[in-house]
Parts: structure tokens; C-alpha cells; sequence
């Protein structure tokens, strides 16, 4: 069984090799995720297979391009780790499972989502739209997750978000919220079932209020201060994809829930 393991470990980072790809090649609509082959984004130079080992590589270049001495981004190894870990965890709960795969996709897409919005404060389209109809359509095989509750999720999600950023509109005729976070959290709900919504929105809320309190110190733009919101509704969402039993115990005790 730890063969297993050790092999869902190194499964995640290798995807997280990829993932690093599309992090930085998908917000750039000239740019294609397959074609080129992986190279160092300063001088071009191809990598070799042999400096293309998930994090230890990363290790052993000591933080630099074989070619032309560049520093490499700590993003790299970070994204692969991420993956790593959370491939690990869905194999502890759900093994070698339809499970597991439909949540490996669900993981990998919100660490994606994580990375370019902090980058370029921007969700694209293109993982949200999809994922919410891959997100209802596993409902059907999921075991967590009942496809009417997944249903409800997608459109509570989608329709909360739209409410408060139209309200917020109404009030300051300034948009506080993007559209990109209004599609996440709808396809957030299609996976993880509308049961997941409250935790999201509130734990999203105060880690991004703290984040955001922090940024204003760091930055003195006083609340002109933009921080994506994005990156919280991810970590939210996984944090209730762990922790799902633990959480609900909670919101039924504090009659969140009925």
C-alpha cells in the first residue's frame, strides 16, 4: 500500500510539472500549452529531461537555468509540491477511485486558478465554464455529492456572488466583484453540492479580509487596495474538500445547516 502512495505523490508532481505550463502560458491567448516543449521562459533554451524532475531538480540547479544562470521562480516548485500533497491526500481518502480521479481534476484546476489569478488577477473562462458542467455531470457517479445538490450548488453559487456584486455596484457604482469569481464559486458548488457554500463564502470572506488588511500595511494604498479573490474561494473549496465531515459537524451545530 505505501508503493501506492509514494506513486500518488510522484503522479501529483509530475501533473504539477504541467501545471506550471499552463499557469504561465494559458492567460496569454497567442500562447499554446502543449507547443513548445518546455524552456526557460529568459533565454529560450530547451530543458532537458534531466532538469525537468519535479522540485528536485529544482534542488540540485540550485535555483538556476543550466544555460544561462537565470534565476527560477520558487512558483515551480511550489506548484509541484501543491499537487503532490493534494494527490496524496485524495488517495488516503478515496484510493484508486472514480473519486479520486474527478477530484484530482478538481484540485488540479482550482491550483491553477490559485496561481494566474494572483498573477494576473484574472479566472479564465476556459477552466470555470467547463468545470462546472464536468462538476454536475460527476455528481452523478459521486459519492459525496448528490447530483440534485450539486445542481442547487451551481446555481446558489453562481447566483449569491451575482447578488452581492450587483448590490455592491448599485451602492458604490464601482465593480468590487469580477465575473470570474462569480463563475468560480458556481462551479465550486457544482462539485462540492450546495452544503459547501456557507463555509466557502465565510471562510473565503475572513481569509481574504485578513489578507487584504495585510496588503493595505504592505502596499499604503488604503482601500484602494485590490487583492484577487479567487485565490480564497480555492483554498476555501479545498479546505471543505478535506475536512468535509469536520466542517458540516460544525455548521449543524451552529445551525448553519438544518
Amino acid at each position: 500500500m505505501y508503493l501506492f502512495h509514494i506513486f500518488s505523490f510522484i503522479f501529483g508532481a509530475l501533473i504539477g510539472s504541467f501545471l506550471n505550463v499552463v499557469i504561465l502560458r494559458l492567460p496569454d491567448p497567442e500562447a499554446s500549452i502543449v507547443l513548445p516543449a518546455s524552456h526557460c521562459p529568459f533565454c529560450r533554451a530547451p530543458i532537458r529531461w534531466f532538469d525537468n524532475i519535479p522540485i528536485l531538480s529544482f534542488l540540485l540547479l540550485g535555483r538556476r537555468c543550466r544555460a544561462c544562470k537565470a534565476t527560477i521562480s520558487w512558483q515551480y516548485p511550489l506548484v509541484e509540491l501543491a499537487m503532490a500533497t493534494l494527490s496524496l491526500a485524495l488517495f488516503q481518502r478515496y484510493l484508486i477511485s472514480i473519486a479520486f480521479a474527478g477530484y484530482f481534476l478538481f484540485t488540479a484546476a482550482l491550483l491553477v486558478i490559485i496561481f494566474i489569478d494572483l498573477r494576473h488577477q484574472i479566472i479564465p473562462d476556459v477552466i470555470s465554464l467547463p468545470g462546472m458542467a464536468i462538476g454536475l455531470g460527476f455528481a452523478l457517479c459521486n459519492p459525496d455529492v448528490t447530483w440534485r445538490n450539486s445542481a442547487i450548488g451551481l446555481v446558489a453559487g453562481g447566483g449569491i456572488l451575482y447578488v452581492v456584486a450587483l448590490g455592491y455596484y448599485l451602492v458604490t457604482r464601482k465593480e468590487g466583484m469580477g465575473g470570474g469569481d462569480i463563475k468560480l464559486l458556481a462551479m465550486i458548488g457544482a462539485w462540492l453540492g450546495w452544503q459547501s457554500l456557507p463555509f466557502v463564502i465565510f471562510s473565503s470572506s475572513l481569509i481574504g479580509s485578513l489578507a487584504g488588511i495585510g496588503a493595505m500595511v504592505k502596499q499604503k494604498k488604503g482601500g484602494k487596495t485590490i487583492i484577487p479573490y479567487g485565490p480564497f474561494l480555492s483554498m476555501s473549496a479545498l479546505l471543505y474538500l478535506f475536512f468535509r465531515e469536520e466542517i458540516l459537524f460544525c455548521m449543524r451545530y451552529m445551525h448553519w445547516l438544518p
